[in-house]
């Protein structure tokens, strides 16, 4: 059997009356102009079903395929550093224990802990227990005032952090902080009430109290995006792989509708830090 040349995602039709097109793995459609060159010949050495091309007709349009990057071969995923495997993982086990799974079959080293020891919070010293490359917190439910101070410090000290929570029918999963000047759990809950014009309401409904009805229930599916979602961001971070198109990785934060698992992408930038007031001249 042959392989096909063409890279995943890229995939070359018929048009009727019109030639050939190619889907691209962004799922456009561009036409393909191929002069006097034969197009089943080209079909077969796209498909890798013939040799290449000794036409040069033929050659000019495998080449400017090859010049596109929709031919050649499938590209690998990385392996997951040994340096950067082990993955502390802190929060609800509704959330954790998939999170940890995945992250396994990736190749990192996951392993989960109490989020609060005896009801203490926790230091940077305590999240660094274990010596871990990585801290990844999961709240099933909003972030107390102060909970996750002390983890956006990690970055200082060289730990990735990264983290996602629920509020309500809504989820958040925050970008990855690696390095001093990313955005910090600080940095989004400052950005999102600059956002909105409820900006009370929502500080108010951080700290609690608050009253609900009948509790939301994760549903599996909605599980399984949450924690696919959090382990591409520390697969990325890891190998080094950029996101194929939108945001980065570390200026984006998603937010996930569970009760349709739609997610929507936010840009969102570190907070500068306030300067003092300078003090006037007596």
């Amino acid at each position: 059997m042959s392989r096909s040349r063409l890279v995943p995602g890229a995939e070359v039709v018929a048009v009727p009356g019109r030639g050939l097109a190619v889907r691209t793995p962004e799922g456009e459609f561009l036409s393909v102009r191929t002069a006097d060159a034969d197009q089943d010949t080209l079909l077969a050495v796209l498909t890798g079903a013939a040799a290449p091309p000794q036409d040069e007709r033929l050659g000019r349009v495998v080449r400017a395929f090859e010049e596109a990057g929709y031919l050649g071969e499938a590209p690998r995923h990385a392996p997951w550093p040994a340096a950067r495997g082990a993955v502390r993982i802190l929060g609800d086990p509704v959330l954790t224990g998939p999170l940890a799974e995945q992250l396994a079959a990736l190749g990192a080293r996951p392993y989960t802990s109490p989020a609060a020891p005896g009801g203490a919070p926790l230091t940077v010293e305590d999240l660094l227990d274990g010596d871990p490359a990585a801290v990844v917190w999961c709240l099933d439910g909003p972030v107390p005032d102060g909970l996750w101070d002390a983890a956006d410090r990690l970055p200082g000290h060289g730990v990735a952090w990264l983290r996602c929570h629920r509020e309500g029918w809504q989820a958040y999963v925050e970008p990855v902080a690696a390095a001093p000047g990313d955005v910090t759990s600080a940095h989004v809950r400052s950005r999102r009430l600059a956002a909105t014009p409820a900006y009370r309401e929502l500080a108010a409904y951080w700290s609690g109290p608050r009253t609900s009805g009948a509790p939301v229930r994760l549903a599996p599916a909605a599980v399984t995006l949450l924690t696919a979602l959090l382990a591409d961001d520390l697969t990325r971070w890891a190998t080094g792989t950029p996101t194929g198109s939108g945001l980065p990785a570390r200026r984006r934060l998603r937010r996930v509708d569970l009760r349709s698992l739609t997610v929507t992408e936010h840009p969102v930038l570190p907070v500068p830090d306030v300067v003092p007031t300078p003090k006037k001249a007596r």
